[in-house]
């Protein structure tokens, strides 16, 4: 469970990317909870679902997206808060109360115990809620469960994750001549290995992140 400090903190970097990006987006209004949706179609796609052919689980890739799934609930909690970050702890901090002991979800007429669905399972009904408008922490968080990902190390996660979505908008991802691939790999991937390269509890994690995102970018797209 996270902690009082850490959810301001995640709510603070959260409105800070989303400054960033659109000073405005408050009265935007972007549809956060669409991005949910396809953040979480990624997910099941790291994870493997076609019976038809061999597959094999991505699970550094797949919490990868349940991160960034992370960063628009926290969007959309913030925007129906009107950006009040006081607010937008509160409620996070009451829903994780009264949903993490919860295991029953009811959706569309059904009611779904969430202990007994698979992980692909309790995946798609993210969508399926989602898609309907609705923020269920608790279901987040048992697909963190089951995918082996604490909160503690979602919150690590997402903080080294808001470091690439930085590095992202300073060169040049709203404007579409960012390069997602570097050498023939995805600068998701190129992230989680400088991220496991370094402390996260140094105090100077993020600016070494960054750093050590930059050195391999410019590696990248430097000709010999």
């Amino acid at each position: 469970m996270l902690n009082a400090s850490q959810v301001a903190t995640l709510l603070q970097l959260q409105a800070a990317m989303n400054d960033r990006v659109d000073p405005n987006w408050i009265e935007a209004r972007y549809p956060y909870l669409r991005a949910v949706v396809i953040e979480a179609a990624e997910a099941i796609e790291h994870h493997g679902w076609k019976w038809w052919k061999q597959q094999h689980k991505d699970s550094a890739q797949l919490q990868m997206e349940l991160v960034d799934i992370w960063h628009f609930l926290l969007s959309e909690i913030l925007l129906r808060c009107g950006g009040d970050q006081t607010k937008a702890a509160a409620y996070v901090e009451s829903q994780h109360t009264s949903q993490r002991t919860a295991t029953s979800l009811g959706f569309d007429g059904q009611d779904y115990d969430t202990d007994r669905l698979s992980l692909l399972e309790l995946i798609q009904l993210l969508i399926g809620t989602a898609a309907a408008g609705r923020i269920e922490l608790g279901l987040f968080a048992s697909i963190l469960a089951k995918s082996e990902l604490s909160w503690s190390e979602l919150y690590r996660q997402y903080v080294s994750k808001n470091v690439l979505n930085f590095f992202r908008q300073d060169h040049g991802y709203q404007e579409g001549t960012y390069e997602k691939m570097w050498g023939g790999r995805e600068d998701n991937e190129i992230l989680v290995d400088a991220m496991r390269a370094l402390d996260p509890l140094d105090a100077e994690f993020k600016d070494k992140l960054y750093a050590s995102l930059q050195a391999s970018y410019t590696a990248a797209f430097t000709r010999p």
